[in-house]
């Protein structure tokens, strides 16, 4: 089964490069949205609040795994072909590899173009921070940040539970990011509704976040700094940022670039001062963002390596017994 897992998977990295999340093709994650926005508007009230999460996060969770594990033996009951099939076009609808490379040039073309007002805008759609004031090096710094810190959540993660549970637990694992994405937030409206989403996906995150940022170090050679400088600044940053998790890939990102995250921002006039991560060597320009896409594609593949060489492992190891 974990063979079936890893080719499922492979299938779908596949699917995603070349075709990615065409907008007006049908889409789990839509589906999920409506889903947790509908329950919102009716349980995140009154008292209680932090009860009517919990349960508002069991119902997505139990109808998504229920849902895609019933394809999935349905599918793999016809034929195991099918099966793998049905899986990868599930697990490629849980990765945003080309959707981030494509976010990332949207930003990318009007900063070469000197379009500031344009690439504030485009900006604007992949990140939640204030952005009508930016200069293009926070345009940058916003871009990058989006890219290093989703290579995990957006591609990684969800593959790193695809070869554990298939099909289901990828799907499980966006189901949970997205209820966090909706209302994982730490203000007055949701800090009580959004707690278990927050707390959960913190923990589906741990391992691969973890794993993603040690691996862009490992085989991504830094810019300016030795190999041991550099892991013992990769280590210190990457626990600097609020998020347990978002850290890793970040702080990663920064010591391979030599340039440095974090810093100010805005959020509906709110500031907010992040921890630095990384050296500033260089100061941030948009051809940062570029190189910044060519580190996730080749983390991605090569966690799709690490999956492939522990998946394996694993399956000898389970025949022995």
């Amino acid at each position: 089964m974990i063979l079936h897992h890893l080719c499922a998977l492979t299938i779908a990295i596949i699917i995603d490069w070349f075709i990615g999340d065409p907008p007006k093709w049908p889409h789990p994650v839509k589906w999920m949205g409506s889903l947790i926005s509908f329950l919102t508007k009716r349980l995140n009230k009154g008292n209680h609040r932090k009860g009517k999460g919990v349960f508002m996060l069991s119902l997505i969770v139990l109808l998504t795994g229920l849902i895609t594990l019933t394809i999935t033996i349905l599918l793999y009951q016809w034929h195991p072909f099918a099966g793998v099939i049905g899986e990868a076009l599930m697990i490629a609808s849980t990765i945003a590899q080309k959707g981030l490379k494509d976010a990332g040039l949207e930003v990318y073309e009007p900063l070469m173009n000197k379009d500031l007002p344009l690439a504030r805008t485009k900006l604007s759609y992949i990140v939640g921070r204030d952005t009508e004031q930016l200069d293009e090096s926070e345009i940058v710094r916003g871009t990058v940040e989006t890219i290093a810190e989703n290579t995990s959540d957006g591609v990684t993660a969800p593959l790193f539970w695809a070869l554990i549970g298939g099909a289901p637990l990828a799907m499980i694992y966006r189901a949970i990011n997205t209820c966090d994405s909706m209302v994982g937030y730490r203000n007055q409206k949701y800090e009580q509704f959004g707690w278990a989403s927050a707390r959960l996906d913190d923990l589906v995150n741990w391992i691969p976040s973890r794993l993603t940022g040690c691996m862009i170090l490992l085989f991504c050679k830094p810019v300016y700094l030795n190999l041991k400088p550099a892991w013992k600044l990769f280590l210190t940053d990457a626990k600097k940022h609020p998020s347990p998790n978002s850290g890793w890939c970040e702080a990663a990102v920064a010591v391979i670039l030599g340039i440095q995250l974090g810093g100010v921002n805005y959020y509906k006039g709110i500031v907010s001062d992040r921890a630095r991560m990384g050296q500033p060597f260089e100061a941030l320009k948009a051809v940062h963002i570029k190189k910044t896409i060519v580190i996730m594609n080749s983390a991605v593949l090569l966690f799709a390596l690490f999956l492939w060489i522990g998946g394996i492992t694993i399956d000898i190891a389970i025949s022995w017994f």
